[in-house]
């Protein structure tokens, strides 16, 4: 098993020190004072020390009581006498050590009082355990006990370090070697340890910056019965914050949390804030807390109202407003009935404009309409949005909202209200407010809209066809199952002439299910199934996988009782939503599915059951899953015969699966390598048909789908497109190279790992669509960079088909981002097998613009491409800041060329700097090789990096 972490060896190192003995009368007795429990206890100080007792990483580890003990333990090597109040102690006449241990034992105690006033959230309980519940008493009674001596304790300790912001001197804290020295003869080290240079040396400025921020910390938590003491702490993050701006945040012995300081700071500001301060100057959250405070709600509301255009606010403080206003209107203060609406109807607006869901505090004060409540809410809505700035996006959201708004009243007064007011005419087209009236009209039984604003409506009497309509409607938005069989039995009472299955067009079912669904006899049960696996499907395709279960599970359970054929059909349709729910959510994260969706999925790929209707869809995804989770073993060795035979993707991921599994492998383990090949090949053939045309020639026809092979090469792609296995996907997409650069008329090969394994020709060439290879390895190579961005095999291949089509600047990005990312921006050494010879010399001609950088690059190769280098020198094409390159050239030929090229054109300036260059010393022949090699590789990672940022 691992080595347990530092912090669990403190644990084990004081709970075997603190085991009470038995004596001979087996009597309890207390841990004897002995050697071994010295030892312990000196060990578990040894590991604080190493972790440098930073309080953080204790505090997060350690429980109370062992934080407690250890720190006692501290004190006592530390010379602090027993039972001594360290209020009462002078810390400037101490050593510092000692002082030290003072100082770190009572911020701890300050802190411990601190969080203990923070919620805990409870920990879920496990089976009860008589023993460890026992165990969780005691150490939960322990805790309080100690809770309790240091609450009251705390005025010491905050004098304590009052006393210790006053010394204005480093202090030192026991080291490894300082405890070592400690269990010597104390005789011996006592003048070293208590000397100021023993133990690890604390600054004054470090010590001052935490001991204000523990201060701050325990001021503001007491603020809470003792206002003024808010001051306090005030002073004293400022003075945190003053530290920190001054010494850096990332002091080694100082670690202070600066997100939640400037929380702290920003509260003690509203906290401390007068209400006599100017508004001008006071900040958002100063003005609601004066307001709040002075009962002036009125401004409040005029402060939310005007930050909904800004939208400074956060939304959690928001609602805290909101939450402290009903606590209020709670208490009997009904004035604040119309305050708390206000102040609602203000963080609604501004949800709907954020894309966030309505609260469902604003649908409980909206119960009861009224016309002074729209008035405000339409106030809100037009001085919450700028028509003439505001996006579509932001205009369509409070369209929405006020639609849905006149939907959802029943009084058409305040629904004309709404419909008649200016923002709602410029929001809503002529079209959406038509068909908003004929929603209303289907809606309600007694209400007549007319298109245009009318002063007055006229109720009319309701129709079975407005119910059935109203019905109807419901049962298109509804995904509640048991709502959905209601509204149909409903309707089947109405009217038995209509097949509501189909008064929706978006209701689709495969047609290999719809055949054995539209069978059913009995009308109403035909549409219960159909529309629930409609609606199940849709929710599955828009991933709402939380409702398609709920329908999918409704639809189970109805068909069970009548139909095993349909039971199974659903029983497959709620394994291939498993699927997806654990792809879409764990799985995400690197989660292994459960070994029982593992079976399940064996299961559905070795069903023989007659006559079940199945799709395609499903098998597809059962493969994928096995592959992506590298069930190798069961496609290789398990998968019924008949199964590989008749199912084309259980064949396919098969032969993946055990070609993987052979890699790398010797050549005569490459049978499946083969065998795969072959199937890939017959994939992507073409077959051909000879026509005679009207001149009596005879033309040859080629089809580009053909079904040759075991599934045409659109399946085929779908289906790698399911893949996320690395190892996998990257097999397949070296297969689809080696066809690629199989053809007799490829100039560049493109390169791939484990590209060896596969034949090296075809028999017959003709009949391979080698257009369709090359589009499929293009869009396998952009699908795979969308699995992981960073794998160099993929960029290597992503830059080569750049190369290969002449796209030299793309295919330059892509040569130099797959060296990045295996060698930490070229800080380290680009692996050969990313950087082959023939990767170094594609960027050569990628670059062939640059003059200077051909030259550069050609470098790079093995044997150094001299012709090309001196013939891009030649070039007279980007010579105006060439000299700007000369630090990256290590080859003294390219560089003594340089200086004859400078003398040749006259240019003095230049060949100066050239001879500058050559004249470097680590450059001279005479070096070592190792320090030419260093030359070479510092100069290579700077040019690297410099293109690097150019392409990038």
């Amino acid at each position: 098993s691992a080595d347990p972490p530092p912090v669990q060896l403190i644990v084990q190192f004081l709970e075997q020190a603190s085991k009470p003995s038995v004596n001979e009368q087996n009597q309890v007795q207390p841990p004897p004072d002995n050697k071994r429990n010295r030892i312990l206890k000196l060990l578990a100080l040894k590991v604080a020390a190493h972790l440098k007792w930073d309080l953080d990483v204790l505090e997060k580890s350690l429980s109370v009581p062992v934080l407690n003990m250890l720190l006692n333990e501290l004190l006592c090597i530390s010379k602090v006498p027993p039972g001594t109040k360290h209020v009462d102690v002078d810390l400037a006449s101490l050593p510092p050590t000692t002082a030290m241990a003072i100082l770190l034992y009572n911020r701890w105690a300050i802190r411990t009082i601190v969080q203990s006033s923070f919620p805990v959230k409870q920990v879920k309980p496990g089976p009860p355990q008589l023993n460890v519940m026992n165990q969780m008493q005691q150490e939960k009674e322990l805790t309080e006990n100690i809770l309790k001596v240091l609450k009251e304790q705390a005025a010491d300790s905050i004098l304590v370090l009052e006393g210790a912001l006053k010394l204005n001197k480093d202090l030192y804290v026991h080291t490894i070697r300082t405890l070592d020295l400690l269990a010597m003869e104390p005789g011996m080290v006592n003048g070293e340890t208590e000397s100021s240079t023993a133990g690890l040396k604390i600054s004054a400025e470090e010590i001052e910056c935490q001991v204000c921020y523990d201060l701050g910390a325990i001021y503001f938590q007491q603020g809470s019965t003792n206002p003024s003491v808010h001051e306090n702490a005030k002073e004293k993050f400022f003075r945190t914050k003053e530290l920190i701006a001054k010494n850096g945040s990332s002091s080694l012995h100082c670690s202070i949390d600066e997100k939640r300081l400037a929380g702290y700071c920003q509260a003690c500001e509203v906290l401390t804030s007068s209400s006599d301060d100017s508004s001008q100057q006071a900040s958002p959250y100063s003005q609601i807390h004066n307001c709040m405070k002075s009962g002036n709600y009125q401004d409040l509301v005029k402060i939310f109202l005007e930050d909904n255009l800004a939208l400074s606010l956060p939304v959690q403080f928001r609602q805290s407003v909101l939450r402290e206003l009903f606590q209020k209107a709670q208490q009997g203060n009904d004035a604040l009935d119309e305050i708390c609406f206000k102040v609602c109807a203000c963080n609604t607006v501004c949800d709907v404009m954020q894309g966030r869901t309505i609260d469902i505090h604003f649908c409980q004060l909206f119960l009861k309409p009224s016309k002074e409540k729209i008035d405000f809410l339409l106030e809100v809505c037009s001085r919450s949005i700028n028509l003439e700035n505001a996006s579509e996006s932001l205009k369509r959201k409070m369209a929405a909202f006020l639609k849905n708004l006149c939907l959802g009243l029943e009084d058409l007064q305040l629904v004309f209200m709404i419909s008649s007011h200016e923002l709602f005419i410029k929001l809503l087209k002529d079209d959406e407010r038509k068909l908003l009236v004929d929603q209303m009209r289907k809606r309600s039984p007694r209400i007549n809209l007319c298109t245009k604003p009318v002063t007055s409506f006229y109720d009319i009497p309701a129709s079975a066809s407005v119910n059935i309509g109203q019905l109807e409607h419901q049962l298109i938005l509804s995904v509640d199952p048991w709502r959905i069989r209601q509204i149909l039995i409903e309707l089947h009472g109405m009217t038995s002439e209509r097949q509501f299955w189909t008064i929706s067009n978006k209701w689709e079912v495969p047609n290999v299910y719809g055949n054995v669904i539209l069978g059913i006899k009995d009308n109403l049960t035909r549409d219960l199934v159909y529309i629930l696996m409609a609606k199940g499907l849709h929710c599955s395709a828009i991933k709402d996988f939380v409702h398609a279960k709920q329908l999918f599970a409704a639809c189970l359970e109805l068909v069970t009782e009548f139909s095993p054929k349909l039971r199974q059909v659903m029983l497959n349709e709620m394994l291939l939503l498993d699927i997806y729910t654990h792809e879409a959510g764990a799985g995400v994260s690197g989660e292994r599915p459960p070994s029982d969706l593992i079976s399940r999925v064996r299961g559905y790929l070795e069903m023989r059951v007659p006559d079940i209707p199945l799709r395609q869809v499903i098998a597809e995804e059962c493969v994928a899953f096995l592959l992506n989770w590298r069930e190798n073993e069961y496609l290789t060795m398990q998968v019924p015969l008949p199964l590989v035979q008749t199912n084309p993707y259980v064949k396919l991921g098969q032969l993946l699966a055990a070609t993987c599994k052979e890699l790398p492998g010797p050549k005569e383990s490459r049978r499946t390598a083969k065998d795969l090949w072959e199937v890939v090949v017959q994939i992507c053939s073409v077959s051909n048909q000879h026509k005679r045309g009207n001149d009596g020639r005879v033309s040859l026809i080629k089809h580009r789908e053909s079904t040759l092979g075991i599934m045409y090469r659109s399946e085929l792609l779908s289906f790698i497109k399911k893949l996320r296995e690395p190892l996998v996907l990257t097999t397949i997409l070296s297969l689809f190279v080696k066809l690629h650069n199989v053809r007799e008329d490829i100039v560049n090969d493109i390169a791939a790992e484990h590209i060896a394994i596969w034949p090296s020709s075809i028999p017959n060439l003709q009949s391979v669509d080698f257009e369709a290879v090359a589009v499929t390895v293009k869009e396998l190579v952009s699908y795979a960079l969308t699995i992981n961005s960073n794998n160099h095999f993929w960029l290597i291949i992503q830059a080569d088909i750049y190369f290969a089509t002449n796209q030299y600047s793309a295919a330059l990005h892509y040569y130099l981002q797959a060296g990045a990312v295996c060698s930490d921006f070229f800080n380290k050494m680009v692996p050969p097998d990313v950087y082959t010879d023939q990767v170094r010399s594609s960027p050569v001609k990628s670059s062939w613009s640059l003059s200077l950088q051909v030259a550069i690059l050609c470098q790079f190769l093995r044997e150094v491409d001299y012709k090309t280098a001196f013939k891009a020198l030649q070039e007279q094409n980007s010579h105006d800041a060439m000299d700007s390159y000369y630090d990256y050239i290590w080859d003294v030929t390219i560089l003594e060329y340089l200086t004859y090229l400078h003398h040749k054109r006259g240019e003095t300036d230049k060949r100066q700097i050239a001879i500058k260059a050559i004249g470097q010393t680590e450059l001279n022949a005479s070096n070592p090789e190792e320090v030419l090699q260093l030359a070479a590789q510092r100069r290579k990672k700077k040019f690297l990096q410099a293109m690097a940022k150019l392409y990038f």
